[in-house]
């Protein structure tokens, strides 16, 4: 699992509400899957799971090749919360009893959240025993508005090199 995620592929500049970031990712599922890294395969969003008396959803179920696993992930727009680990332990051990199949390994959660503090994360986390690990996602690479103008461009970084070291990237 990555720590972080890049979300620039789906072409949002500012954050969003959970339910949106889901159905761009959804529309996307091609590039999200290349993001997530090999071996994912998409089962559904929004999956319904039952209750004793009320059904639950996950926002994205996904099934991993390699690890022969479900992987449920829960989108949150904002900070990470210790709350969202025990949401996504209930519905962990909903899989395992009523979507995992016998030759399948136990299912994994990951918190996709919009920022985390890893002392938090380690703390809420500590004593679970389902696999549940908490990533960032990041919706642009663009720099933020607070830095322009405070770093070097591309071009003056081309010509400092070339300066002091004599290479000339545009001659190679």
């Amino acid at each position: 699992m990555k720590s972080v995620y890049n979300l620039e592929l789906l072409g949002v500049k500012q954050p969003i509400k959970e339910r949106e970031l889901e159905r761009l990712m959804v529309i996307n599922v091609k590039k999200l899957l290349m993001e997530l890294g090999y071996g994912f395969t998409f089962i559904g969003n929004q999956y319904k799971l039952k209750g004793n008396t009320k059904d639950y959803f996950i926002d994205l179920l996904f099934f991993h090749r390699g690890l022969k696993c479900l992987v449920a992930i829960e989108l949150k727009a904002g900070e990470y919360k210790a709350e969202y680990a025990s949401k996504l332990n209930l519905y962990l051990n909903l899989l395992d009893q009523q979507v995992r199949m016998e030759d399948e390994n136990p299912p994994i959660g990951i918190i996709l959240c919009a920022e985390k503090d890893n002392f938090e994360v380690e703390f809420s986390l500590k004593d679970f025993k389902k696999p549940i690990g908490v990533a960032e996602y990041q919706l642009t690479r663009e720099l933020p508005d607070k830095f322009k103008g405070k770093l070097p461009s591309a071009i003056e970084i081309k010509k400092q090199i070339k300066e002091k070291y004599g290479f000339d990237f545009n001659n190679e």
